[in-house]
């Protein structure tokens, strides 16, 4: 077994008891990344010179006898709208193609801090929008698991890197279902904090009340291990909630008695692929049988759901995005007349079509004689799926659903159909909206092989009964397998 099979808590024992070094791991994955890479396309940018300086200083730190962050050494990848001083950050976007930030976000200082070895940035849907990475101005990433599907979006090459190997860990982010819906569509793990929880500063903003950054993995102790290195109150992000945050992964138990377990009839009707509802309905029953109390509960807000959220969504990316003009930072069109020429063609040019398409619809909900019609509804109704949510809580502990509707469809079947691609995110978007964690776990795979998801969600805060009970379940099924064997 190579060393990119094992998962980071493995890796961190074995580098503990010097059975490998760490610039082994970080040559093994970048041994890995040149074998799949040209087939897979997970990353925008490879910082393989930086990533063995980075493991050459934790190996000489642990002969000299230090005490190390217990994912020092680990290779992990970062997505590419989160600022990284130095590395190229693009956000797959032809408008910041040769931008490099001359600062770190707030969670590279603690990925710094803990002396992870950062091996590049991840390919994404252009400016986070979009759930099939096939916005990406850059290049396709396919899903590892069939290369001739996509791995989902927008954090699809955060997700596609774990499943093939190309990566140990991963961030990503999740504006309506980002880190989630890829980690379902490539069978890995990935965790959605509650909002506030893990700081904003040097994320590209999306939409900003939405947006949370979060980890990927192999197993559910490497998403509570990464979540513990980035969550956590930041003095420059004024929505980061100042409260104490525990050790995710030494608080992990495997214990499912007197576990409740909500079950939303809203989220296994129509649309749902059957395979998709069994394989979840498995997943519960196995937890039920370990001592969980199942109970159906009702969120009928839902069906408002995806229209509340491209509203808000698109209304805030539309005020994000301004800044990008051609003036301070990024691409400048080249031949213009005059200053708001410059503008016109600058944004013309340097914005892909999905992304001109929701500036044009923020801008439209935002505008003089629409705001009340469609923006201040979206925002009651944004209240009231929140009051629903924790109506529902006061019945359960977390709620079970799957994470998206099927399986991975393939590259090119539904990038022209934008309202079937806003579908995608029908069982994630609610999450965003009310500002709770969820966690997708791998739940079976469907007839063609390719993963399912299972989605479990919290109440505010909760991270650690989330993980606890996805641990619980990784148990049972005896882990996860998580990396692709078709490549």
């Amino acid at each position: 077994m190579r060393l990119y099979e094992k998962t980071a808590s493995e890796l961190s024992e074995m580098l503990k008891n010097k059975e490998c070094s760490a610039l082994e791991l970080c040559d093994d994955v970048l041994a890995r990344i040149n074998e799949t890479e040209d087939k897979v396309g997970a990353y925008v940018t490879v910082a393989a010179e930086t990533a063995r300086e980075n493991a050459n200083k934790v190996d000489a730190a642990i002969a000299a006898g230090e005490k190390l962050h217990p994912l020092a050494g680990i290779p992990i990848g970062i997505k590419d709208n989160i600022s990284t001083k130095g590395i190229r950050t693009t956000c797959s976007s032809k408008m910041l193609e040769n931008y490099v930030p001359p600062f770190d976000a707030t969670v590279m200082n603690k990925v710094n801090a803990a002396q992870m070895t950062v091996m590049g940035k991840m390919n994404m849907d252009e400016f986070a929008m979009g759930s099939s990475t096939e916005t990406s101005y850059m290049h396709l990433t396919r899903n590892p698991h069939n290369t001739e599907c996509v791995p989902g979006g927008s954090s699809g090459g955060s997700a596609a890197s774990i499943a093939a190997g190309e990566a140990i860990v991963s961030l990503g982010s999740d504006t309506g279902g980002s880190i989630r819906q890829p980690a379902a569509l490539c069978g890995v793990v990935g965790l959605k904090p509650t909002y506030g929880s893990v700081s904003r500063y040097g994320l590209v903003a999306f939409a900003s009340s939405l947006d949370q950054i979060g980890p990927l993995g192999k197993s559910v102790k490497d998403v509570a291990m990464l979540q513990s290195v980035i969550c956590g109150h930041d003095r420059y992000d004024a929505t980061s909630k100042n409260i104490e945050y525990p050790d995710y992964a030494a608080g992990l138990k495997e214990n499912a008695k007197g576990l409740k377990i909500g079950i939303p009839k809203e989220y296994f009707g129509e649309g749902i692929d059957d395979q998709v509802k069994e394989s979840v309905m498995k997943a519960v029953k196995e937890l039920e049988a370990q001592g969980a109390a199942v109970c159906e509960i009702s969120l009928p807000s839902t069906e408002y759901a995806i229209n509340t959220y491209y509203i808000i969504a698109s209304a805030e990316a539309s005020s994000n995005l301004a800044r990008f003009d051609g003036v301070k930072y990024g691409f400048r069109a080249k031949d213009y007349d005059g200053l708001t020429d410059m503008y016109e063609k600058t944004r013309s040019e340097g914005f892909g079509d999905e992304v001109k398409r929701r500036i044009m619809l923020g801008t439209f909900v935002l505008s003089s004689g629409y705001f009340d019609a469609y923006y201040k509804k979206a925002k009651k109704i944004q209240k009231k799926i929140s009051q629903e949510f924790s109506s529902a809580f006061e019945k359960c502990d977390v709620i079970a659903t799957p994470t998206v509707p099927a399986s991975a469809f393939k590259i090119g079947e539904n990038i022209g159909d934008p309202i079937k691609m806003y579908y995608n995110d029908v069982c994630t978007v609610t999450v965003n909206i009310a500002g709770l964690p969820a966690i997708s776990l791998p739940c079976g795979k469907d007839s063609s092989g390719m993963p399912m998801g299972l989605q479990l969600i919290g109440n505010k805060f909760s991270e650690q009964t989330l993980l606890n009970t996805a641990y619980t379940y990784e148990k049972l099924c005896g882990g996860f397998d998580v990396l692709a064997k078709s490549l």
